[in-house]
């Protein structure tokens, strides 16, 4: 998150906010947003598909961790925050969804999300759901040579001619 959109998602009433503190310097946060309309990391049209009745009651919610310091050990501020952070989840009967970068989950069992899982565990009983995966792809047009680019239309002219 860019300092705008930090600031924007703990001002909103539909997201909880866990920050671990070191002194006066933030280590660890944990956000959770309780309506999954409001937030632009979900598709709700795909949990109104999959899971109405869930999406209904509004219990669809979503967990983003973020290390604010990378060079503290955050283990045990991660701990602190799952177990307060699930524990108000458990309390709504959540279905609480998260993504996972694949540097921390190269395959669907282990990882991160195990961890979490295990985390969830010493709440209350919880079931960990595999919903999808989703793939990153990135066009390059990094090696395009000179004259390729001269003989590209404009934007105006793509317009114009459209």
């Amino acid at each position: 998150l860019d300092q705008d959109e930090f600031n924007e998602q703990i001002s909103r009433d539909s997201n909880r906010v866990w920050v671990v503190w070191s002194d006066s310097s933030p280590v660890a946060m944990t956000l959770v947003s309780t309506d999954v309309r409001a937030t632009r990391w979900l598709s709700e049209i795909y949990f109104e598909k999959h899971f109405p009745d869930r999406y209904r009651a509004g219990q669809v919610h979503y967990i983003v961790w973020v290390v604010v310091d990378p060079t503290a050990d955050a283990h045990g501020a991660n701990v602190m925050l799952a177990r307060q952070a699930l524990t108000a989840e458990a309390r709504d009967g959540a279905l609480l969804v998260f993504d996972i970068p694949e540097v921390h989950q190269p395959a669907a069992k282990g990882g991160a999300a195990e961890l979490l899982f295990r985390m969830a565990k010493l709440v209350g009983d919880v079931e960990l759901l595999a919903l999808s995966t989703q793939r990153y792809f990135a066009l390059d047009f990094a090696n395009l040579s000179a004259t390729d680019v001269d003989r590209l239309s404009s934007p105006d002219e793509l317009v114009k001619n459209a």
